[in-house]
């Protein structure tokens, strides 16, 4: 998939705890190194892990490249980027509108809280940058860091939620005194807005009301191009340039979110590339059976042997009960969906913190194995 120049763009999906992002930065620094891409990583989660692990001490919303890869001999590069939601919100108005009326926009209250806070907003923002980063041409390959699952579904909702948003009743009428010759949204008082405008006043309070109505003239000549954006990087998503990756560990919960997802990237005909299993384990015995090691156990028990022995026999055998509770979880996904492919990467002895660990995770993924 990473040597393959026709994939331009790697989203990672799974749940909290999966090893997600390391599984994103070991990606990027695969195709970088090996693969001589010029990758970068695009992080939605705010969490500094990324940052950690390829040793930057910080990252924003302008990619930033990694130092530390071994690209002399494949000419590849490596750079990482963290969202800033409501920077790229402020990148959007300023490119689309007047200066004036965008310091029109930046200064209006209710526009201050929908960039920092507003539910969707975070979703809809990462599909801007994504269709940013994507328009330049100077990237080989995008890779995507999500948040957890639920909120990665958010990411695919977001262009149809923003159209619902724009397009609502409700908006439309606050819209309406603004198309009227900018009048305030309470002097425009006909039969129907005016009980309309009342009944809101109550509920939201004049000044957040007169806050919403001129956030909604300011924006107006730019819903268009928002509903056209979002819908643009919706089909990039759809198309075979993209490669859904999800990523789980060998929990059923985990594997339970990644199940859904993939229904979920199914039905919208995503390109769904395959399961990456994290964190699996494995004996070097498996000849040796977990009834067996427990009776060579309890033997050595019985008779004062040696009690070293004895331990790593019931060590050995959880191990294998283990193993046989993870292939019972990953079997799960495969029946349900045995046509996407699944790599199963062993668990490390030590965590990942450091370019070293993702390059031999970025090994792993490559030599990686059913589970």
């Amino acid at each position: 998939m990473l040597a393959d120049p026709v994939t331009k763009i790697v989203v990672c999906c799974g749940s909290g705890g999966v090893g997600k992002t390391t599984t994103a930065a070991a990606i990027g620094v695969r195709a970088a190194e090996v693969h001589g891409r010029r990758v970068v990583v695009l992080t939605i989660d705010p969490a500094r892990r990324l940052a950690q692990s390829m040793g930057l001490t910080e990252l924003d919303n302008t990619p930033r490249q990694v130092k530390g890869i071994d690209t002399e001999g494949t000419g590849g590069e490596l750079h990482a980027m963290m969202l800033d939601m409501k920077r790229t919100f402020d990148e959007v108005v300023q490119e689309h509108t007047t200066p004036q009326r965008a310091a029109e926009i930046f200064a209006n209250p209710f526009y201050q809280a929908m960039s920092s806070t507003f539910a969707g907003t975070q979703e809809y923002m990462a599909m801007e940058k994504l269709g940013q980063l994507q328009g330049t041409d100077e990237w080989d390959l995008i890779v995507v860091d999500t948040p957890p699952s639920r909120s990665a579904l958010d990411f695919l909702d977001a262009p149809a939620r923003l159209s619902r948003f724009l397009d609502g009743r409700m908006l439309r009428l606050l819209l309406a005194p603004a198309r009227s010759g900018g009048r305030s949204v309470f002097s425009l008082v006909t039969a129907s807005f005016g009980l309309f405008s009342r009944a809101v006043q109550k509920i939201l309070g004049a000044q957040l009301l007169t806050d919403l109505s001129g956030f909604v003239a300011a924006l107006d000549s730019m819903f268009g191009g928002f509903r056209q954006r979002a819908d643009e990087t919706y089909r990039i998503l759809q198309d075979p340039q993209t490669a859904f990756l999800l990523i789980a560990s060998p929990e059923r919960d985990a594997v339970r979110e990644a199940a859904y997802f993939a229904e979920r990237l199914v039905a919208e005909r995503m390109p769904l590339a395959g399961l990456v299993l994290n964190r699996v384990h494995r004996s070097e015995l498996p000849g040796l059976t977990a009834d067996e090691a427990e009776r060579a156990a309890a033997a050595l028990d019985e008779t004062d042997g040696n009690e070293v022995t004895a331990d790593a026999l019931r060590i050995h055998a959880s191990l294998l009960r283990q193993t046989e509770r993870e292939t019972r979880v990953a079997a799960t996904f495969s029946d349900a969906f045995p046509a996407v492919p699944m790599a199963a990467v062993t668990a490390q002895p030590t965590d990942v913190h450091d370019v070293d660990g993702l390059r031999t995770i970025g090994a792993a993924l490559a030599t990686a194995g059913q589970p």
